[in-house]
């Protein structure tokens, strides 16, 4: 193999890398954003469990983050407003990471 070789291989890694710690990232972000939206709709335990599950598998319907903000505000819409929603969900998003930092060590 030649150095341009190497450094292909080494950036495909990387980026295969970073795509994989995104998704998970978002992952763990939805399930944070659907455990605060079960506190408003007055779910705990094993409820609020299963529906942060719903808010994680939201997300496989389309890319980007609009189709878990319809879901999450379709169920808290009359709780709370859009802006409070998505402001959640970058705050959440900052959380997710820090955990996934500490946890990588």
């Amino acid at each position: 193999m030649t150095t341009f070789d190497d450094r292909e291989t080494a950036f495909e890694a990387k980026f295969a890398h970073d795509e994989e710690m995104q998704f998970k990232a978002e992952a763990r972000r939805n399930k944070l954003l659907g455990l605060w939206a079960a506190d408003l709709l007055g779910k705990s335990g094993d409820e609020a469990a299963e529906y942060a599950t719903t808010v994680v598998m939201s997300d496989f319907e389309e890319a980007g983050d609009e189709d878990v903000y319809r879901k999450v505000a379709a169920d808290i819409g009359h709780l709370t407003s859009e802006a409070v929603i998505r402001a959640k969900m970058t705050e959440l998003m900052v959380m997710a990471k820090a955990q996934m930092m500490d946890e990588a060590g």
